[in-house]
């Protein structure tokens, strides 16, 4: 039998050991999406575009975004994507992510209301869209990385735990 003394040290000890796990398991939501690099590392808040009707309306119509804020685009695998502004009312920067959570294509400044297509790759599992300009200011770069629950833990650069 331990004493009252033994057994607080040995529950703080315990607590001590599990709170990095819980923390760590915390970083991880649906609504918010982890972004590092050379750069350093930020976070956005976003909504999700899962469905194809969600995925066609994007941001479509809409006056403003918070500059933490953004939209994720999910798409059941890898395959080619390519994105354009018609009815988005916004300046975007579109990060193209491939199924290991890399971002393999930045589109800065993407033109209110044009209908140009914005090629983001062959491979794409996920596009973050934010707003126009921030990827520069942030100094975001091809090859950073994301963590965000969408991405399949055993093949992520940047896995959820």
């Amino acid at each position: 039998m331990y004493s009252r003394s033994t057994t607080g040290i040995l529950l703080a000890f315990v607590v001590m050991l599990l709170l990095p796990l819980r923390l760590q398991a915390a970083a991880c939501s649906a609504t918010r999406i982890d972004l590092r690099g050379p750069w350093g590392q930020t976070s956005f808040n976003v909504e999700l575009a899962q469905t194809p009707r969600e995925r066609a309306i994007g941001l479509m119509n809409r006056e403003q975004m918070d500059t933490g804020s953004g939209m994720l685009f999910i798409y059941p695998g890898p395959q080619p994507v390519a994105f354009w502004m018609k009815n988005t009312l916004i300046p975007l920067d579109m990060l193209f992510i491939d199924m290991a959570g890399r971002i393999v294509t930045i589109h800065e400044n993407a033109r209110p209301l044009d209908e140009t297509p914005i090629p983001g790759g062959d491979n794409i599992l996920a596009v973050l869209e934010i707003n126009g300009g921030l990827s520069r200011e942030i100094g975001l770069t091809v090859g950073s990385s994301v963590r965000h629950p969408a991405f399949d833990r055993s093949k992520a650069l940047w896995p959820c735990e």
